[in-house]
């Protein structure tokens, strides 16, 4: 028995290991380069030795907790840790998902390929479902400081994605072609080149789409040069109750906008075209409460510009929307982009009487509801695309945008919910992402940090410190080309997945014939070690 179980044993704590390398390539670490290694370590696990699907779904689980759990406790910082734990589980279920698929395809001609699609599935599926999908965690998030962000220009984050999960596949394979080339001699030279060739694929194409990143210091001859400004106002005090003195975080960002228009006066910075408050900046309705709007009105009298104001409106059914409003000391509120893509259990409960049994804090989610429209106001003359907080996480946000016309994107987010954590740093990455992604300057203005402006390459031109009131002032270009992964959308993120489909009903079909033949039981009878971009050694 225990001959037995210390394989067992060791492929577990290898594959715990191996999401917790992938945790480590996250952000605030600069150390996007262990992603590949873990989606290794964890392909290796999975390929090794023959074992069912079911195992595979077991390690995949195991790598998926030792990635997610210690990826996410922001989500428990004030709450416990039931709906961390809890969220970490489920997400976990996709990664097993994975690493069942890396069983099934292990026999593939071309393994590595699918295996890389199969994380694409799996992340797509994790990124939709359940309650709109949870997509914290996807690979292309952990990447804003490595090379192959560049291949979010041409594909977005879904290509990034699947550019670390091909090195890491393709590495799997690579390690036990050496293996076998060692234990058996040197007989298997086409197979050793051919995982090589796998491996580097991915950094080759990386390579290959550079040109095509939209860099600072390549102006658009089609687009003005404007400036902008960021308010980062600061809060009370963190954790769920920061709102409790909303006036005083309103308060907060109307006196760091009157500062700021002091320096302006003063010569000290540009005077801004417009300036961007972050979500929840007022949490007093301006539409309803006439001091509120009043407030408003004053600061952007003084900096001679409109705001753009994070403001929690209440509808006339007791619900509320998540808002950013265009608001001009001469005209009042105009343009408004009311959250679409709002956060379960945070912004509102699916099914409020059933999860409040688990938790006193069930009650404390709110009743907002999504809004609808293109995603972009227009504030002096610009068109911009806004992604209020959780919705930068999801590809089709600022993908509408930019099909509106947006030439400049602001994140407008509240992080003060989430205290001292690595949240906000994970945030930041994904807008970094998104700037190559779409070839636009992104604008962060949090309430509490960390704001910042983000170049079209990725590179962050200027940020904050956490819970320091400042103003970002910068000089950005307007943009209005729209890159290939703007005007190819979702496409290659489909193509990815329906690549994965099939590959794996073409496996089943294969499965089912060889076991049809030989009598055995699929999966069972797996060699481990990897030829001709197999993950086995039969020639079938």
């Amino acid at each position: 028995m225990t001959r037995r179980l210390a394989p067992v044993s060791a492929r577990s704590l290898a594959a715990v290991g191996a999401g917790l390398l992938l945790f480590a390539s996250f952000p605030p670490r600069p150390l996007w380069f262990l992603a590949p290694v873990g989606i290794a370590v964890l392909v290796v696990v999975l390929t090794v030795r023959p074992m069912q699907r079911k195992a595979g779904f077991g390690y995949g689980f195991l790598a998926g907790l030792g990635f997610l759990v210690p990826l996410l406790p922001w989500i428990g910082v004030y709450v416990g840790p039931l709906p961390w734990l809890a969220l970490a589980a489920a997400e976990a279920l996709f990664v097993g998902l994975f690493g069942a698929l890396v069983v099934h395809l292990r026999s593939m001609p071309a393994a590595p390929l699918w295996i890389a699609a199969a994380w694409s599935l799996t992340e797509y599926l994790r990124s939709s479902v359940p309650f709109g999908g949870f997509p914290w965690g996807r690979l292309a998030f952990g990447q804003p400081d490595g090379f192959l962000v560049w291949l979010a220009v041409v594909g977005g984050a879904p290509l990034v994605s699947f550019a670390v999960a091909l090195i890491g596949s393709g590495a799997a394979a690579l390690v036990l072609t050496v293996l076998r080339h060692r234990n058996r001699g040197p007989s298997d030279r086409g197979g050793l080149w051919t995982a090589v060739a796998w491996t580097a694929l991915a950094p080759l194409a990386a390579l290959a789409a550079w040109p095509l990143l939209v860099t600072a210091d390549t102006p658009d001859s089609r687009g003005r040069a404007v400036t902008v400004a960021a308010i980062q106002g600061s809060v009370p005090r963190l954790g769920l109750d920061f709102n409790a003195q909303r006036k005083a975080v309103l308060d907060n960002h109307v006196a760091q906008t009157l500062a700021l228009a002091a320096q302006v006066r003063a010569g000290q910075v540009d005077a801004p075209d417009m300036v961007i408050w972050p979500e929840n900046a007022s949490d007093i309705d301006p539409l309803r409460n006439a001091d509120a709007a009043t407030d408003i009105s004053a600061a952007s009298a003084a900096i001679g510009a409109p705001i753009l104001v994070g403001a929690v409106l209440v509808n006339g059914d007791g619900t509320t929307t998540n808002s950013v409003i265009v608001w001009d000391a001469q005209s009042g509120p105009g343009e408004r982009h009311d959250k679409r893509i709002i956060q379960p259990f945070g912004e509102y409960l699916p099914y409020r009487s059933f999860f409040r049994l688990f938790s006193e804090y069930a009650d404390r989610a709110g009743f907002f509801v999504p809004g609808d429209g293109d995603g972009t106001v227009t504030a002096a003359d610009i068109t911009i695309g806004v992604a209020t907080c959780y919705e930068v996480a999801f590809d089709r946000a600022f993908r509408d945008s930019i099909d509106a016309g947006a030439q400049l994107l602001a994140v407008p987010t509240n992080n003060a919910t989430f205290g001292d954590t690595e949240m906000t740093y994970q945030q930041l990455a994904m807008s970094r992402v998104r700037a190559v992604e779409h070839g636009r300057t992104v604008v962060v203005a949090a309430t509490s940090g960390v704001s910042a402006v983000v170049d079209p390459d990725g590179r962050v031109q200027q940020r904050t410190a956490l819970f320091e009131p400042a103003a970002l002032v910068a000089r950005v270009q307007l943009r209005q080309d729209a890159t290939l992964a703007s005007r190819f959308g979702p496409f290659p993120e489909l193509a990815l997945c329906v690549g994965a489909v099939a590959a794996a009903g073409v496996a089943l079909v294969r499965d089912r014939r060889r076991r049809d033949a030989s009598g055995s039981q699929p999966d069972t009878d797996v060699a481990p070690i990897p030829a001709d971009g197999r993950f086995d050694r039969e020639d079938h």
